[in-house]
């Protein structure tokens, strides 16, 4: 057990040695305990370094180890869910010293990658799409005629998303050889652990138990009768002993649940396991954070953490997330019954937690199932409720068909607090924000809102929740720019625009979109042109742009979304539409998926900043 990160590289002789999944194999059994607290200490001090995801891969060193040492990857293939664990799979298979670049620009991905090693077989970054990824690798498989193994593993908490049982109801379906694991690691489908369970689990899978299990289904073929009270009797006692009950019903052999940092146990189970046909389910109870004692004892603060290195601590203001928590809370406070805070596990991170301790009768976390969040928030609004349901901007395009089919078209009054939007940083393109206007801006009865700073950010949380119909609000991660916030006055109208400076004369007019405004008016004052804090992405404020087209020749639209069908394109749109005598300047993210690296290496590789627009204004004046 470890009680402190190590500040310098601690000594693991053992671990040095492995380069890769064959120098795992050279080690005896015996020997594996040992590379496990090498592995772990190693893990400690890199993640130390360099921040990132944490308590997840120390609760998998074991499997890590005992996947690699049994498996024959990486042509077996080997699919780890969301990628928060992968860390020690990094290190095992060849990236030991890269690991200390892991979110930094031009070093790893936090998540598995297949540009990066071959033994990424899949890429993530979203949670429960690892057994549907490896029942198509495995159907390849059979359909080419190659024989491998296939793996999946998979978070207690990703099983609550309806994908992941969508797959395993299609693996009983398919009834080809596939073992997915269950990394059970908060929440166990049974407290039916400890010494039975294991001995269970070896039992189950132990060759004797395959033998009299097949050879009785041989013998018993014949016999209909004989067959179904078998298989009764099968079920009925694995049900009483087992939780596996539902899994069993899906085709799956359940085996489990067992310990899942006994390495030992491990290997002999998953080495049985090979002796198996069809589907099998593994389910291994494991402690988040397991080994480092500050992480056992506090699993959510150490589920993640920040880089040791020092960091520049410039006088920002709140961060957007507590202003939205400080914002939920004072609207309970007024005694709003009908108010109901949603979130799909992000309580922590969307800045919910005070309200949730404060007002548990009106908060609702679904756990990570967006799609449903979106339709619960949906049938709340129907009854007369006013949901206001809090997710990350890469997280709602999971729940885009509930938006359209269950909230939008029957013009349900939910607000969405879509948190994250823009570039995120470290964790790469799988998280960024920065598609959110394009998908959203399409959908008719849908009010769209940017906030430029945390004043703003109040104000349209207000008008959100005060309109009738739905209202979706994005804004950045991280800290807002320090604005006084002014809760008593009513700052937004619909459609309404925030003109901060008029400069005719300058005949240029920049149309700011939320969380790029600093750039936006350094440029408008070094330039000395028209700013304008635009408020609202849909709709448009018309009759503005109407009268700046008389008096300006150019329009900069200004944004941290992809230009491609972003709020740059409402403007070019409404100006083609209208005929306007003016031309329109689109400045926003390229066609590319963001780098890995901090939402300023970012902003740096997609050309977003204060120096590439000042050139792009200037070269297209030159065009006028």
């Amino acid at each position: 057990m470890f009680d402190k990160i190590p500040s310098k590289r601690p000594e693991t002789p053992l671990l040095d040695q492995i380069d890769s999944p064959e120098d795992l194999k050279k080690l005896e059994i015996e020997q594996l305990s040992e590379l496990a607290d090498q592995l772990r200490l190693y893990l400690l001090y890199a993640v130390g370094q360099t921040g990132g995801h944490f308590g997840a891969g120390l609760g998998v060193v074991e499997l890590t180890i005992a996947l690699h040492y049994v498996f024959n990857t990486p042509a077996d293939r080997l699919v780890w869910d969301v990628g928060h664990q992968a860390y020690p799979h990094k290190i095992l298979t060849g990236r030991r010293e890269e690991i200390l670049t892991i979110r930094q620009a031009g070093g790893l991905a936090a998540f598995p990658s297949r540009e990066e090693s071959e033994f990424d077989h899949f890429g993530v970054g979203h949670s429960s799409t690892s057994i549907s990824a490896i029942l198509g690798m495995m159907t390849a498989a059979t359909l080419k005629e190659e024989k491998k193994h296939h793996v999946a593993v998979i978070g207690d908490g990703a099983m609550t998303a309806g994908i992941a049982f969508e797959a395993l109801n299609h693996a009983g379906h398919l009834d080809d050889n596939v073992l997915v694991i269950l990394n059970d690691n908060n929440m166990s489908i049974s407290n039916n652990t400890g010494g039975i369970s294991n001995y269970l689990a070896k039992i189950w899978s132990s060759k004797w138990y395959i033998q009299v299990r097949e050879s009785g289904k041989s013998v018993l073929r014949m016999i209909p009768s004989a067959k179904r009270f078998a298989k009764k009797t099968e079920t009925s006692i694995k049900g009483f002993l087992s939780p596996g009950a539902l899994f069993e019903e899906l085709g799956f052999q359940y085996i489990g649940p067992m310990d899942g940092h006994n390495l030992k146990d491990l290997v002999r189970t998953l080495k049985n396991i090979n002796n198996l046909s069809g589907p099998v389910f593994l389910h291994l109870v494991t402690k988040k954070g397991k080994g480092f004692i500050p992480a056992e004892n506090d699993p959510i603060t150490f589920h993640a953490l920040s880089s040791s290195k020092p960091s520049s601590t410039e006088n920002k203001g709140p961060k957007y997330q507590e202003v939205f928590g400080e914002w939920l809370c004072e609207k309970a406070e007024s005694g709003d019954d009908d108010l109901v805070a949603i979130t799909p596990a992000m309580s922590e991170g969307s800045g919910m937690t005070d309200f949730a301790k404060r007002f548990p009768d009106q908060f609702y976390d679904v756990a990570i199932a967006e799609q449903h969040s979106m339709t619960f928030a949906a049938g709340l609004a129907c009854e007369g409720k006013k949901p206001i349901l809090a997710i990350y901007s890469t997280f709602l395009q999971r729940a885009y068909d509930q938006l359209i089919h269950d909230v939008a078209i029957q013009d349900l009054d939910v607000l969405l607090a879509i948190d994250r939007a823009g570039f995120v940083g470290e964790d790469g393109a799988t998280h960024a924000g920065i598609f959110d206007l394009t998908y959203l801006r399409c959908i008719p009865n849908l009010i769209i809102m940017a906030p430029s700073n945390e004043n703003e950010c109040w104000q349209m949380l207000d008008f959100g929740y005060s309109h009738k119909g739905p209202v979706a609000i994005r804004y950045p991660r991280g800290n807002a720019p320090g604005e006084n916030i002014n809760k008593e006055k009513k700052e937004i109208e619909l459609g309404k625009a925030n003109i901060l400076k008029r400069k005719d004369s300058s005949g240029i007019a920049i149309l700011s979109f939320g969380s790029l405004f600093d750039i936006s008016k350094e440029v408008a004052y070094e330039l000395d042109t028209t700013l304008i804090d635009m408020r609202f992405v849909k709709p448009l404020d018309e009759r503005l742009l109407k009268e700046l087209s008389k008096t300006h020749k150019l329009f900069v639209t200004v944004e941290e979304n992809v230009i491609a069908g972003g709020a740059g394109s409402g403007v070019n749109e409404f100006v083609n539409a209208n005929c306007l005598n003016i031309s329109v300047l689109n400045f926003g993210i390229s066609d590319e998926f963001p780098v890995v690296g901090s939402p300023d290496d970012q902003k740096e590789a997609s050309k977003l900043t204060k120096k590439e627009l000042l050139a792009k204004i200037n070269k297209k004046l030159t065009s006028l």
